[in-house]
């Protein structure tokens, strides 16, 4: 993993040389993660109980514990380090469910198939927030289905309690759906039940009617069946990040946060409307100056348009990177 994450940082060297400077959107509520501890800020979990705090947790090689971040500040107000676990191997996800657990997807796998099985940890939100917190966590085994994958996305329905994983490949990324109820004492296995686009994190609404996913490049909304499954989708013009590794909704659904990695890493506030109408007349409102074609500089163009074009370079090299390490183990 540590060699991919090399190439690739490589890569976004070049696209924030080429890509213009862009801000987020007009109402930018966001924040800055200030704790040093924090480079690889992988997902994003806003709090339940504490208003305005958003949990994260590390990519890999940092060890069981996740972070609680004051957004009015950027400071970390408590770090929980989880018991009763294995080490972690590559956690790259978070949720929070209706039964007010916090729920830790341990799912990467950068080698598509190098573990025949990934795990998810839950424990309850604490009631109060201290520096330092231990806390006894639940560990779920989970396998696929149709065999091992790279996964960076995890949600809980805010409803229903389901879990959901989205794996990540750039031809044949998909949605599985866990057990009814996690099972901590045997196999949990997760079923495919649609085609998504390449996901490095996915959030519900909090109404549970809304499913977005976001990748490198952007993100799309989708309407949430009534069953379960992917509705009509809903492109989100939303600002361009480096390496865009995270994202959550408010708890009053008014607007996204959407994080990357890095130390000092920015978490983006863009604020969303509901689609209009439920037949899918209409997409999404992106925020104040998503909709334009106009770059940050005036000079036209779009932020997307110009990270599309020099993506290509990342994705290349990442691509030769994973032929390149692909017969490594971590």
């Amino acid at each position: 993993m540590r060699s991919l994450q090399y190439v690739a940082g490589a890569a976004a060297t070049v696209l924030f040389a080429l890509v213009p400077a862009v801000p987020a959107a007009a109402d930018d509520g966001g924040f800055t993660i200030k704790d040093p501890r924090i480079t690889e800020s992988s997902g994003l979990a806003a709090s339940r109980l504490h208003p305005g705090i958003y949990w994260t947790h590390n990519d890999s090689s940092d060890g069981p514990y996740v972070y609680a971040v004051d957004s009015k500040t950027g400071q970390t107000v408590a770090r929980v380090t989880m018991r009763g676990v294995g080490a972690p191997r590559d956690v790259e996800a978070i949720s929070i469910g209706p039964d007010g657990d916090i729920y830790v997807g341990d799912i990467g796998d950068n080698l598509d198939g190098s573990w025949d099985h990934v795990w998810i940890y839950r424990f309850p939100e604490p009631k109060q927030l201290k520096k330092e917190e231990t806390v006894r966590a639940t560990q779920f085994t989970v396998k696929y289905a149709d065999g091992p994958r790279n996964a960076e996305a995890l949600m809980v329905h805010p409803k229903t309690g389901r879990v959901y994983i989205a794996s990540k490949n750039q031809t044949k990324g998909g949605l599985y759906v866990g057990p009814e109820k996690l099972s901590a004492s045997k196999t949990n296995v997760f079923r495919r039940i649609d085609k998504v686009p390449w996901v490095t994190d996915g959030a519900f609404s909090p109404d549970g009617k809304q499913l977005t996913l976001r990748g490198y490049l952007g993100a799309e909304s989708y309407d949430w069946k009534p069953g379960g499954g992917l509705g009509t989708e809903h492109q989100l013009g939303v600002p361009f990040q480096g390496q865009a590794e995270s994202v959550t909704y408010t708890p009053d659904g008014s607007a996204l946060m959407m994080g990357s990695e890095g130390a000092q890493s920015r978490v983006l506030r863009f604020p969303v409307e509901k689609p209009k109408g439920s037949d899918g007349g209409g997409t999404s409102s992106s925020g104040s100056e998503s909709s334009s074609d106009t770059g940050a500089d005036g000079s036209g163009g779009s932020p997307t348009a110009w990270g599309i074009g020099v993506f290509a370079v990342l994705f290349l090299l990442f691509m030769g990177a994973k032929r390149l390490f692909g017969g490594r183990r971590r």
